[in-house]
């Protein structure tokens, strides 16, 4: 009886020991940023100082680093882009690092399972970029990756730790195939004029087309204030002070009926600028 009894104690032990949940020492995070005409996607875990000395100790100097804790850190492409002027795939790879006291160098790798130095081969790399460290005047007590300063065309991935921080920038050509888009759709039956004479505007193409396009664009949608808004600017960048004043003032017309006062600020902005 006695032995069953204390059988019975153990696995009523065991049982509620089981059920205790301990948060991880170092928590993943998954990062998903639309970039370009597709997206970035990251994981990796995030380990803590927790009172210790990081970089040339816990993490060695001049040796390979999973860049994170737990498992390999991934990053997923999701269309085709461009680091250290090398063009890579869209997939999935690994990210790992050799952090050194000025600089580390930075690798994209085919291999997916790095989680410690002795298993990377480095016939399996894509890139390798060296990134200045930049010394941080706060420290940072969890390991932190981010993708920052995300514009159409390029973003860049920051790396921090203790009172470190390197930058990998990362490319994309979108330019090529939107132009490409725009060819096929402009003689199409529904021509994206408005779209077409935006994107010409923002990004330095012609301005002639540019204006062609937008006017077109108010024809197709008489109403639309932020048309004759896109218009007034392009006309101010030509030089045109009659028809950006023209459009300027229309749209704020349109924009009060509809109504929408922020862009009756961005046309009286505008407008002041003529003067």
């Amino acid at each position: 009886m006695k032995t069953l009894l204390l059988v019975l104690a153990s696995v009523v032990s065991l049982s509620c020991f089981a059920q205790v949940q301990i948060p991880s020492a170092s928590p993943t995070q998954t990062i998903h940023q639309d970039f370009g005409m597709a997206s970035i996607d990251l994981s990796y875990s995030r380990p803590g100082m927790k009172g210790r000395k990081i970089f040339g100790d816990l993490v060695p100097f001049d040796k390979v680093w999973r860049t994170g804790a737990n498992g390999p850190t991934i990053i997923t492409f999701g269309d085709a882009v461009t680091i250290g002027g090398t063009k890579i795939p869209a997939g999935k790879y690994g990210l790992l690092t050799i952090p050194a006291a000025g600089t580390w160098t930075i690798i994209i790798t085919k291999q997916l399972d790095v989680n410690n130095p002795a298993l990377y081969k480095k016939e399996n790399d894509l890139v390798h970029v060296s990134a200045p460290v930049q010394a941080l005047s706060k420290t940072v007590e969890t390991f932190t990756i981010e993708i920052a300063d995300v514009k159409q065309n390029s973003c860049a991935l920051n790396m921090r730790w203790e009172n470190t921080e390197v930058t990998l920038p990362i490319q994309t050509d979108i330019d090529t195939r939107i132009m490409m888009q725009i060819d096929t759709a402009i003689i199409g039956r529904n021509p994206p004029y408005y779209t077409a004479a935006g994107y010409y505007f923002n990004n330095g193409k012609d301005l002639h087309k540019a204006e062609e396009w937008a006017i077109k664009a108010t024809e197709q949608d008489p109403d639309a204030y932020y048309i004759f808004y896109l218009l007034a600017q392009i006309e101010e960048k030509l030089g045109n002070k009659k028809g950006a004043t023209a459009a300027a003032n229309k749209s704020i017309e349109l924009a009060k009926k509809a109504p929408n006062q922020d862009f009756v600020v961005l046309n009286e902005k505008l407008l002041a600028r003529l003067k």
